[in-house]
């Protein structure tokens, strides 16, 4: 029970950065039999296209074979000649062949898993000498497996096979009666069918083991809570780090906002609760932009900024709430809002312009704000 509590802990699907991990080692789901169905469905397609030519092919090799002239017959090196041309006779017959089944070998070793390199794979690891751990591979679960999955391809297949020549009993012996050239083309054909009708048993096998194995490969590298907890905090930061690092940027755009403070046209008041700055420049600006804004105490550092810079502070308390509630720092104001904060403007450059003399200028009486359109 203690060998198996932690596989029991491990309630976790995955994370795909463990499933990446996986995959850069080498660790992906493969199944032998899926690879090994694609491999005898390949080299039986490829014998059963390639009949006629393998024995066009094969027929004028025995006939070169048995047809020698007398002269050749003394000749001490005619056999290793005539040998060599037979080989090369048949390898590049069955040159096709031999490319396509390392294909579907590799294809099928990828269907499921995908391309996986690793040269960790390759390494050489004592623990695979351990005779404790192979013979646990052996009558383990894994080893039960292979066992099942050996015998049912045995059955599988010696009941396909003998119920196939069974069937084609009757074709079988009437090659005896056919024509060489007849003849060698259609026992290859028949070996090409007879192969390719065995091979398909086969998929049942795989259609079996390819979710076996996946399933297999996933409860592997299942994770516990503990693991994912670790994990998360590992990508994407530690809590307190992140907390930490949001209150660094927070003071840090804070001293920015303050910075633009000093810099603002008017800063438009609640008096108390809110505060906003308002900058603008007739040549780069289209209207009136804020440049910082704020409620209680970031309010009262935004009013204690403005004085200590000479930046005329302007008390309307709908006109603050509803320049805060509808714009983002260093966004324009809306539409809606553009005659009452013309009229401030204005007032402020009237009191600001040395050309006024020592007459006292009207604050301006502005327009009835509907601060429920800017929430």
């Amino acid at each position: 029970m203690a060998e198996q509590k932690p596989q029991q802990d491990r309630t976790e699907q995955p994370t795909p950065k463990r499933l990446k991990e996986a995959k850069e080692k080498g660790n992906v789901p493969r199944s032998r039999e899926l690879t090994m169905t694609c491999v005898m469905l390949a080299g039986a397609s490829a014998l059963l296209f390639l009949a006629a030519g393998i024995g066009n092919t094969m027929l004028a090799d025995m006939r070169g074979a048995f047809a020698v002239e007398r002269e050749l017959i003394f000749d001490p090196g005619y056999l290793t000649r005539a040998l060599a041309t037979v080989i090369l006779d048949a390898l590049y017959s069955l040159l096709p062949l031999a490319v396509l089944v390392p294909m579907a070998a590799l294809g099928g070793a990828v269907l499921i898993g995908g391309w996986s390199f690793s040269a960790s794979g390759m390494a050489f690891k004592t623990e695979r000498l351990n005779p404790v751990k192979g013979l646990a591979r052996v009558f383990g679960a894994n080893g039960l497996n292979e066992l099942l999955k050996a015998l049912a391809k045995f059955a599988i297949v010696a009941v396909v096979s003998v119920a196939w020549l069974w069937y084609s009993a009757d074709t079988l012996l009437s090659l005896g009666r056919q024509p060489i050239r007849a003849a060698i083309t259609h026992a290859l054909e028949l070996c090409g069918v007879s192969f390719l009708f065995v091979s398909s048993t086969l998929i049942l096998i795989a259609l079996v083991d390819v979710p076996f194995q996946l399933w297999n490969h996933t409860k592997k590298l299942k994770m516990t809570r503990q693991e994912v907890r670790d994990e998360l905090k590992d990508t994407e930061g530690r809590p307190e780090v992140k907390s930490r690092i949001r209150m660094l940027q927070q003071q840090i755009a804070g001293r920015r906002m303050m910075e633009e403070v000093a810099a603002a046209d008017v800063v438009i008041t609640n008096p108390t609760h809110f505060a906003v700055a308002l900058k603008y420049t007739e040549s780069t600006m289209r209207a009136p932009r804020v440049v910082a804004k704020g409620r209680n105490s970031i309010a009262a550092r935004i009013r204690e900024v403005a004085r200590d810079n000479g930046v005329p502070l302007f008390s309307a308390p709908p006109l603050a709430r509803a320049l805060y509630s509808s714009t983002r720092l260093g966004q324009e104001i809306p539409g809606g809002l553009y005659k009452a904060v013309a009229q401030v403007l204005a007032y402020i450059y009237q009191i600001k312009s040395p050309a006024r003399g020592a007459s006292p200028v009207p604050e301006p009486e502005l327009p009835e704000i509907d601060e429920s359109l800017y929430r």
